[in-house]
Formats: C-alpha cells, sequence, structure tokens
C-alpha cells in the first residue's frame, strides 16, 4: 500500500546553506499574505505554516535580504495559484476556464496597470510583485520573468486536462510538463536579482546553461514527487505525480516505481554536479554564481521537502528521511531514454566525462542498462 512506501535518504552532494535572516523573511511572507488575502481563509493558513520563507532563504543564502523576501512571497504566491486554483479549485478540472484566468494574470505580470482583475487578491499580489521585480531587477529580467510564469501557466493547463480525464501521461510527456508546471523556471530569474547581476545573453542562451537550470527543475521536482507522494495520495480527488506514472506507463509496483525514480534523479544529479564544474571553470564570474545558486536551489528544495510540514504531514506522517546520502543509487554517464531530456548528456567534452567502470557494488553497467532498458 502507498502508507507503507519508506523514503530512502536521497542523494545530494551539495552543502547546506541558509540565509541569516530567514525568521524575519519567514514573517514577512506571513504579513504579506495576510495583506493581500492570498487564497482561501484556510489555505492561507496552511500556506503561512509552510516556512516558505525559510525555503526561500536557503534557495538565496547570500542575496539580497529583500530579493529573498520577494521571491518567498512570490513562492507563496504560486503556492496560492497552485493549491488554490488547480489543485483544489473547481477550475482546476475545466482546462479552458483555467487557461482565461491564468491568461488574464499573465496580462497583469506583462501590464501591472491593465484595468483587469481589479478586485482579485491574487492579481493584487502580483502587481506588487511586478513592482518589486521591476525595482530590484532589469527590464530584460523582468520579461524574462513572465515570459516564465507564461511557460508554468501553459504547462499547468496541460495538467488540468489531464485531471479533467483523469489520465496519466507517458514518462516522457510527463518529464517535459514537469519541468514547467512544478513552477522552477519561474524562479532561475530571481537568482540573478538577488545577487544584483545579469548573465551575459551568449552564457544564457547557450544550450549549456539552458540544461543545468533544466537539469536542476527536475531534480527539485523529482524529489518533490518523491516526498509529497505520501501527503498527495492521502488527499482525496486527482493525484500525479512521477511515482504514478511510472506504475502506469511500465506495470511497476510502487516500491519499483520509488526504486527507478531514485535512481533516474540520482543520474542526472551527477550528471548537473559535471556539467556545473565544467560551467563554472569555463564561464564568466556571473555564471560560476549562476550555477552554485542552481546547486542551492537544489539543496534549498530537499531540506524544505523533508522538513516543512507541507511534506511531514503531522497528523498523518509519512515515512520520508531525516537527512541525505552521498552516495547514488546511480551514477552511470549514460543518458536516461526520456528523449526530452536525453539531450543533456550530449554537452559535455568528452575530457569531462568521466570513465565508466565495469562494475559498482557487483552490478555491471551492462547488467544495469539491460534492467532499465525500457526507460534509461
Amino acid at each position: 500500500m502507498a502508507s507503507e512506501l519508506i523514503v530512502p535518504p536521497l542523494y545530494s552532494p551539495i552543502a547546506p546553506a541558509i540565509h541569516p535572516r530567514h525568521t524575519e523573511i519567514d514573517a514577512g511572507t506571513t504579513a504579506w499574505a495576510e495583506y493581500f488575502c492570498i487564497g482561501s481563509r484556510e489555505l492561507r493558513d496552511r500556506l503561512v505554516k509552510h516556512d516558505i520563507g525559510t525555503f526561500s532563504a536557503r534557495i538565496l543564502p547570500d542575496g539580497r535580504e529583500e530579493v529573498v523576501l520577494l521571491l518567498s512571497d512570490f513562492v507563496l504566491w504560486l503556492f496560492g495559484v497552485d493549491d488554490g486554483y488547480c489543485e483544489e479549485g473547481e477550475v482546476g478540472r475545466l482546462p479552458g476556464e483555467l487557461a482565461g484566468v491564468l491568461h488574464r494574470l499573465t496580462r497583469v505580470a506583462q501590464n501591472p496597470q491593465t484595468s483587469m482583475l481589479d478586485d482579485d487578491p491574487l492579481a493584487a499580489g502580483l502587481r506588487d510583485l511586478r513592482a518589486r521585480v521591476d525595482r530590484y531587477g532589469t527590464a530584460d529580467q523582468a520579461a524574462r520573468w513572465v515570459d516564465a510564469l507564461r511557460e508554468y501557466f501553459f504547462s499547468v493547463v496541460w495538467e488540468a486536462g489531464h485531471r479533467r480525464a483523469g489520465s496519466v501521461p507517458g514518462l516522457n510527456d510527463y518529464t517535459l510538463m514537469r519541468l514547467y508546471d512544478g513552477a522552477t523556471s519561474v524562479v532561475l530569474p530571481m537568482l540573478e536579482i538577488g545577487h544584483g547581476y545579469e548573465l551575459q545573453p551568449h552564457e544564457r542562451s547557450s544550450h549549456a546553461v539552458r540544461a543545468a537550470g533544466e537539469m536542476a527543475s527536475f531534480v527539485i521536482t523529482w524529489d518533490n514527487d518523491v516526498l509529497s507522494d505520501h501527503k498527495e495520495r492521502h488527499a482525496p480527488g486527482y493525484h500525479l505525480n512521477v511515482l504514478r506514472v511510472l506504475q502506469n506507463d511500465l506495470g511497476l509496483t510502487a516500491e519499483e516505481a520509488l526504486d527507478l525514480a531514485i535512481a533516474q534523479r540520482d543520474r542526472v544529479m551527477c550528471l548537473f554536479m559535471r556539467l556545473s564544474k565544467h560551467l563554472s571553470r569555463v564561464g564568466s564570474p556571473q555564471l560560476r554564481q549562476y550555477v552554485a545558486s542552481l546547486a542551492h536551489f537544489i539543496r534549498a528544495a530537499q531540506d524544505w521537502g523533508i522538513s516543512s510540514v507541507r511534506y511531514t504531514t503531522p497528523d498523518n506522517p509519512a515515512n520520508i528521511p531525516t537527512g541525505f546520502t552521498d552516495i547514488p543509487t546511480d551514477d552511470s554517464p549514460e543518458p536516461l531514454e526520456i528523449p526530452a531530456i536525453s539531450w543533456w548528456w550530449d554537452l559535455l567534452p568528452e575530457a569531462t566525462s568521466p570513465a565508466m567502470p565495469e562494475s559498482r557494488n557487483g552490478i555491471t553497467w551492462r547488467d544495469r542498462k539491460q534492467r532499465w532498458s525500457r526507460v534509461g
């Protein structure tokens, strides 16, 4: 049964860090949520207990305090949209209506002065967020933040289609959708804003830098799916995560799906660490800071995932770990056979790719590849 799943410690080679003002940041976000009345009373009461300020303080441990607070408010706002509209609201099962709501919010983000959704608390909060993005970031960063928000909105409408039909996508489609519907990409511009720099266009638009951001999103969302599975399976209504996708797509048991999901995220984590090392060596100081922030983002999500009451669910405790391991279950340098992301493994120069040992813990890579040949 799902309640019997025990999540082992996940592989994390990244050191934890946190902004020294995390307590004040968390309190500030609570006040912000109350001022703008984000979500229903019940939802808001839940969200302000989830240590979202602490999560943001871990993402930007050395960032400007005003931007860490901006990020914290924005993350809570995103949960107001995701939990309030998509997961729990009736409109979350109506893709057409959801698309209309989110298009209106996109317009508010693009042009806050637009007379639209004037009495909507989420729109009011979004206007405040946009004003602060403009204050602390550049015009280009604000534009990229809006573009990323649009990508997130587009992906949750896709998810709403599955929710309405009660369907489960295949692994490749789910992987592509999850790179965006986890709202990780909308955080990426904040990593620059938080440290007061702007990546050079030729670096930001390179395949390798874009892939590093997507790898971070993959690890964060796979971890979230693994750590939140207990909460989602015990909640009423439709749920969708990688464990359900793997079970449905491959006919696996819940335990087998858990093992495979962890192996997938471990392999991507190892690739991320190799690519990050390469980019830090060849990139500008700004790129080195960006890559370091991606790593902080991954570890922040991990620390938050094992400690926040959002996932530990004290009323019905989840069997999730309280720490991490420094040994991956799968460190193969071969790509996962997921077409949406398999190109990531083509980006590292051969000299930076590790030699593949014949065996690890008595299992040859040939055996491992055959075992997971259905999915990579």
